[in-house]
């Protein structure tokens, strides 16, 4: 089962659980009363293979010469650039650890290469892929606060190509600027390599995120995921920005900035190829003097990272459904705000700033959990009146409904109005899904046995710690009531159950943060049952005589 839909089928299980809490005896209700420079050929997945002038055919074969590299290093990055075609190679982020492969998370599948162009003039098109450049130095070192960059040159029968890359110590993002001379008004194809390669430890997981994804000018942000593709598709542009995303790193390429850079790509070409691999390509027509710019990112899933390079990259992996994208993000960009400042400024791990923040939840909202058990008690006061009316005129439905509005207004009873109250957490505990789902901070942080707080636990001792503690909470609660309904019986064993089921495969940091949640409700579930009783002590109200 998807992980969102077994997610998505707790919270629904949750929510039946909270009003059939509320809704002991349920009463009968009332009756109510396209752009310049884009890709020239087909829209999006038109079912046929791409056919761009040229494309099929091939000019004359380069030349093959011995492959060099050259080793660009930061603190924040190590790439691997070679001297054929002035490919990237190999992207290793060295702040990040692979769990699929010694040493740091790589960007660039073994064997393959990103940032390659080819040239399309009229029917012509020239691979420079494998062409022969020379590079300006042998080797790059950029300091953490510092700039460098790396210039490649290729020559040959009156065409001479020129590219940039410009660096910065403190950034994953690499400016890229070249000139064509030789080739009046080309079309440039860059591409953009064969996927995100893994590099997590829930494999599994990690498939499913992997994506290519485009934010259309017109129609917005759409991700594809690299499974579903069996066909060559083209995007026709204008595009913002193109990139590969997987669960927690991305690899972008966004229009360049000055006089060389255009404001957005023409299109976007796919080509299917291995499981969860498609090769992608970008297009743009040169500038007036052959020049070109693009940038390419290439790094964590960094919120203020992307944010920062506007259009709305920071969506390449958005948050949440889309129907519930707009409410959510301001939630989520609030709790991990909260979470990252617990994390520095009281300098504890992730794991206590989670449990910390689960007991600081329901200190919050304590003030709505007494008003839920405020409108719970008068709901409990009420029952023998629901009854009363419900026996009396069970054959006069007309007079029935007019004494339940009467008892509804006189006694301010409300089925759910114990319910909404104990649904303000709910926002809360999807948004933390998300977070974890998504969030670079949480992955590969360890906390007790557990190894990773953003992958699920490997002895599952979470998720039925988890179960057992909402097994407790619905037997305080029912033990202060003086009758329970069948249902409501059934649901105190296959609730937790589900529950167990559902969250065993989600992320342990998301298991950790509600188990905390619910130890730090028992003794307000213990306040609640006392005043239950209390309640039911006392003598019921009267029914009023019309």
């Amino acid at each position: 089962m998807n992980t969102e839909l077994r997610f998505l089928l707790a919270i629904l299980l949750m929510v039946g659980v909270l009003v059939v809490s509320n809704v002991l005896f349920p009463p009968i209700p009332p009756e109510p009363p396209a752009g310049a420079g884009a890709a020239p050929e087909p829209g999006p997945d038109t079912g046929s293979a791409p056919t761009i002038a040229g494309l099929g055919d091939s000019a004359p074969p380069l030349p093959v010469e011995p492959e060099g590299n050259v080793v660009v290093e930061s603190p924040l990055f190590r790439h691997v650039f070679s001297t054929r075609g002035a490919r990237l190679v190999a992207a290793e982020l060295p702040g990040h650890r692979s769990f699929t492969r010694e040493g740091p998370v790589q960007l660039i599948p073994e064997g393959e290469a990103a940032l390659g162009a080819r040239l399309v003039v009229g029917s012509d098109t020239l691979d420079l892929r494998e062409a022969p450049f020379t590079p300006s130095q042998e080797r790059v070192t950029v300091r953490e606060n510092g700039t460098g960059s790396l210039t490649f040159r290729h020559e040959r029968r009156g065409l001479v190509v020129e590219v940039t890359y410009g660096f910065r110590g403190d950034s994953y993002l690499i400016d890229v600027t070249g000139t064509v001379q030789g080739a009046d008004r080309a079309l440039l194809l860059t591409d953009m390599g064969p996927g995100l390669p893994l590099n997590d430890a829930d494999q599994a997981a990690e498939e499913r995120a992997l994506a290519y994804v485009g934010n259309h000018l017109q129609e917005g942000i759409d991700s594809y995921a690299l499974s579903n593709v069996e066909r060559p598709r083209v995007h026709e542009g204008p595009y913002l920005w193109a990139a590969f995303k997987s669960k927690f790193f991305v690899l972008a390429l966004l229009p360049g900035t000055g006089s060389a850079g255009a404001d957005y790509f023409g299109g976007i070409l796919v080509e299917p190829l291995r499981e969860n691999h498609a090769r992608v390509a970008v297009t743009r027509p040169l500038g007036a003097d052959g020049d070109f710019a693009y940038r390419a990112f290439l790094g964590p899933q960094d919120y203020t990272r992307l944010t920062a390079l506007g259009s709305d990259l920071e969506d390449v992996n958005p948050y949440g459904w889309r129907i519930i994208r707009p409410i959510i993000r301001p939630i989520i960009g609030l709790i991990t705000w909260i979470l990252t400042f617990l994390h520095n400024s009281l300098s504890l791990s992730y794991g206590w700033v989670l449990i910390v923040f689960g007991v600081l939840m329901r200190i919050v909202l304590w003030p709505f959990n007494q008003k839920a058990m405020r409108a719970q008690m008068k709901n409990m006061a009420a029952q023998p009146l629901l009854k009363e009316i419900q026996t009396k005129y069970k054959d006069n439905p007309e007079k029935l409904q007019k004494e339940m509005m009467r008892l509804y207004k006189e006694h301010g009873f409300n089925p759910l109005a114990g319910c909404l109250p104990m649904l303000l957490p709910w926002p809360v505990l999807i948004a933390l899904f998300f977070v974890f789902q998504n969030t670079i901070e949480f992955r590969g942080t360890s906390f007790l046995w557990l190894p990773d707080l953003s992958a699920p636990d490997p002895f599952f001792v979470l998720p039925v710690f988890l179960g057992v503690s909402m097994f407790f909470l619905q037997w305080v609660s029912m033990r202060s009531m003086q009758e329970v309904n069948p249902q409501m019986k059934m649901m105190l064993w296959m609730m937790p159950i589900m529950m167990v089921f559902i969250f065993f495969r989600l992320a342990a940091g998301l298991n950790l943060y509600y188990s905390v949640s619910n130890i730090a409700t028992i003794p307000q579930q213990y306040w609640i049952a006392k005043e239950r009783q209390k309640v039911q002590a006392q003598s019921p109200i009267k029914l009023k005589r019309s």
